[in-house]
């Protein structure tokens, strides 16, 4: 949602009143999900903004929402633990860039390490 509503892209812009407005920057919400040989992933270890927590972040999908929640589901149920997919990223809980990086392969995405 945040995304939707990025204020930068509208500066310059007037501003409705109305209840009922929405402001549309004429890009299109549904993106075409690349197949998996052509997605760029990057996984990394991040503990930012998780109270010391260890997370393993997927980004750089691109395609619609529910193909990146459905390839969450799939990395979270075959690491065995949690996690979520919301805007453009999959974290998953705990350290499991080796395994999330041979899963990845072994379905044909490129994968980056960091």
């Amino acid at each position: 949602m945040a995304a939707e509503n990025d204020w930068k892209k509208r500066l310059g812009v007037v501003y409705s009143t109305g209840d009922n407005y929405n402001y549309d920057t004429g890009e299109s919400g549904d993106k075409n999900t690349l197949d998996p040989v052509n997605q760029k992933l990057i996984i990394s270890l991040d503990k930012k903004q998780r109270k010391g927590k260890t997370v393993s972040l997927i980004t750089g999908f691109i395609g619609k929402d529910e193909d990146l929640s459905e390839l969450g589901k799939m990395l979270k149920k075959k690491c065995g633990t949690g996690g979520s997919a919301k805007e453009g990223e999959i974290i998953i809980q705990g350290d499991f860039r080796k395994r999330l990086t041979e899963i990845l392969e072994k379905d044909g995405y490129n994968v980056k390490l960091r």
